[in-house]
């Protein structure tokens, strides 16, 4: 299998790695002003596609695993002679940073968390699990429109902008090639995954210093449209769930942004990035 990455050196190094970690519907290249701003501030930025995702192996058979991923990301790495990082994870990016984390304490300078999912456990707040076969027929029917529709409600509030119209193409664009079919088979896989394979039990025994930056009218709950009006009322609080977050990990940092979304770097990259670097710097004090 092949894992498709970007290693970006800055023109002045202050010693310190960023790893970024994608979400669900976002690439390495999503992180693209994040990259530019990191480097300028002195760090060297790693930027996968993970397994499953974009640029890297679709695999016909995989036992997709957060602690998978988490190794892969972990060998790409050590083939890079790079220890001690500072994992950066967005959505699903962030479950997988923090299982990265509890994997890898030793490893794992900071730990910076942008409105990850995985703070609650949707199935045991009473969201129906949909088999691998349902998620499969969801993905199939995935379009530009549908993408659009759905990242303008949940990532940027109800706007629109043309700068992110590149990235609905990008995801729309593996839909629509001759693999549409392997690329929504392990999208099916990895919805599974994030169902399946709750990370909130465990954010107690993180180590590593952890900044949570949280945009919150983010609304983001997986499977959240098949669940009772009941159920739906109480899920993807991200106002909440960024609050419980700063609780559970012992040392954590909350910076919240009231009138961002679920892709605060994105929505708003100079108050995002601002905060970002301001965290990072106080971590390394």
């Amino acid at each position: 299998m092949h894992m498709a990455y970007m290693d970006v050196r800055p023109p002045r190094a202050n010693g310190s790695t960023v790893v970024l970690l994608h979400g669900k519907n976002f690439c390495a290249a999503t992180w693209e002003e994040t990259i530019r701003v990191l480097g300028e501030a002195g760090y060297r930025v790693i930027a996968p596609d993970q397994i499953g995702f974009c640029k890297s192996t679709k695999p016909a058979r995989y036992q997709y695993s957060f602690q998978q991923l988490a190794r892969n990301t972990h060998a790409l790495l050590a083939s890079l002679g790079i220890g001690r990082v500072i994992v950066m994870g967005h959505s699903t990016g962030g479950m997988l940073a923090m299982r990265y984390a509890l994997m890898y304490p030793d490893q794992t300078q900071q730990l910076v968390l942008v409105n990850p999912i995985g703070l609650e456990d949707w199935k045991a707040k009473g969201v129906p699990s949909l088999s691998v076969d349902e998620w499969y027929e969801r993905e199939l029917a995935t379009s530009a429109d549908r993408i659009r529709r759905y990242e303008q409600e949940t990532y940027y509030v109800g706007r629109w902008r043309a700068e992110y119209e590149p990235w609905v193409q990008m995801l729309a664009g593996m839909n629509r090639d001759p693999g549409k079919q392997q690329v929504a088979w392990n999208s099916a896989l990895i919805y599974d995954m994030i169902f399946t394979q709750p990370v909130v039990y465990e954010m107690g025994r993180i180590k590593a210093p952890t900044l949570l930056l949280i945009g919150d009218k983010d609304t983001t709950a997986i499977a959240k449209d098949v669940a009772p009006a009941e159920v739906k009322a109480k899920i993807g609080l991200y106002p909440e769930l960024g609050k419980f977050g700063a609780k559970a990990i012992p040392n954590a940092t909350l910076v919240e942004f009231p009138e961002l979304g679920h892709a605060p770097q994105m929505q708003d990259p100079v108050a995002f990035h601002e905060a970002l670097l301001k965290g990072l710097a106080e971590a390394a004090r």
